[in-house]
């Protein structure tokens, strides 16, 4: 029996704030970054969700893009890894979470792009030069730095 540990807690805790555990995709190539818009909130976001009980970062890094996207990442490389103020969120329903996020890219991905899950919208390849102003605020930084990620040498980024 799958235990859906987030619910469980908030009938303990209420909207109180919590650590909640994320692994999340960056899919860029040429210059260009895919971000989803989200159903919760209309905002555009990068791809991925909360780790289940056992998971490791990549195994719910690739069952959530699985969910939300239809594709799989291909050699997908750790990016960054966020946590702190800017990462605060509460969520439409008034729970507030912490998220620790672990950042992953990868440039290429098997399977075509479809959303049939109700979490995302659409897709769109933007520019790096040409986002859009209405980011999810918990994605504008990381978002923000892939240009020092690849600069760097592509050396993770822990903030």
């Amino acid at each position: 029996m799958k235990i859906d540990y987030i619910v469980e807690v908030r009938k303990k805790i209420g909207h109180m704030p919590m650590f909640n555990p994320v692994a999340t995709l960056i899919v860029y190539k040429e210059g260009k970054v895919l971000l989803q818009k989200r159903s919760d909130n209309n905002k555009w976001a990068i791809h991925g969700g909360g780790l289940e009980f056992g998971e490791t970062f990549i195994e719910a890094l690739n069952r959530e893009v699985k969910e939300e996207l239809n594709i799989e990442p291909i050699n997908p490389a750790l990016f960054g890894i966020y946590a702190g103020q800017e990462l605060f969120h509460i969520y439409p329903d008034g729970d507030e979470s912490y998220i620790l996020n672990h950042v992953f890219i990868c440039e290429e991905y098997r399977g075509e792009l479809k959303y049939n899950d109700g979490e995302v919208l659409e897709t769109k390849w933007f520019d790096l030069d040409d986002l859009p102003n209405d980011i999810h605020k918990i994605d504008i930084q990381i978002i923000n730095d892939i240009r020092l990620f690849l600069d760097n040498g592509k050396k993770p980024i822990v903030r």
